[in-house]
């Protein structure tokens, strides 16, 4: 079974840092253009530098503007592991992901039903993709435990709403006690402050992932070094 995205996640929290995993998204839906005219290849070189343990590449184009060719840059540019974040809608999509090197893929509970997860789930094992179940619901923890869900995924917000909702850590807060026995947890998304890095980690999460508040800083570098402390040195 192929754990490169959770070991890299394990391997950075005993190092002493939060594990935050930078979202490289071109478009936030709530907060329009996060580009800003920057390369999102030489960002997220800089962001790995940083120290990174594993990245999270958009590919969804319509209202994110992502695209596979950018998923494939970065797997070359960096060689971190790679997670593939994108409405997963059938094997297909799978192959295409493993075709580009990405080591994990998301699969949304709430975008899929019951049986379609678990098709999902055990057919990305089987290719050696690792998979990380998305979850913003206590039933769908429980769901993602009854699948044998390894990595899940709290989505702070509702991705059925394009994560144009105001959620907020509160929901890791509440939820990470429902979480499969044994998982790792990421808390997603509406984590803005190395304060709110810090709770999510407090409530159970073993890593962050973190997008625009990382592309909305003036020094990305910076930034995300105070997630990873759980400290602030400048102001955002």
């Amino acid at each position: 079974m192929n754990t490169k995205f959770s070991d890299a996640i394990i391997i950075r929290k005993q190092a002493g840092f939060i594990a935050v995993i930078p979202d490289i998204k071109c478009i936030s839906p709530k907060e329009g253009d996060l580009l800003r005219g920057r390369d999102p290849i030489k960002a997220t070189k800089l962001l790995a530098e940083a120290g990174a343990p594993a990245l999270s590449v958009v590919t969804e184009q319509k209202d994110f503007g992502g695209s596979i060719e950018l998923l494939e840059r970065i797997v070359a540019e960096t060689g971190l592991p790679v997670l593939r974040k994108d409405f997963i809608k059938g094997p297909d999509d799978l192959k295409i992901t493993k075709d580009c090197g990405a080591e994990a893929i998301l699969l949304t509970c709430a975008t899929l039903t019951i049986p379609l997860l678990q098709k999902l789930y055990e057919e990305a094992l089987k290719i050696g993709l690792e998979p990380l179940v998305e979850t913003h619901t206590k039933d769908e923890l429980i769901m993602a435990g009854r699948i044998g869900a390894k990595l899940v995924g709290i989505n702070n917000r509702n991705i059925l709403k394009l994560e144009k909702d105001d959620g907020n850590v509160s929901a890791t807060e509440l939820l990470a006690a429902y979480k499969p026995k044994d998982a790792v947890l990421i808390s997603e998304s509406s984590i803005h402050t190395p304060a709110e890095a810090q709770a999510a980690v407090q409530a159970g999460a073993d890593a962050v992932l973190i997008g625009t508040a990382i592309w909305q800083a003036e020094n990305m570098r910076e930034c995300y070094l105070d997630f990873s402390r759980g400290t602030v040195n400048g102001e955002y």
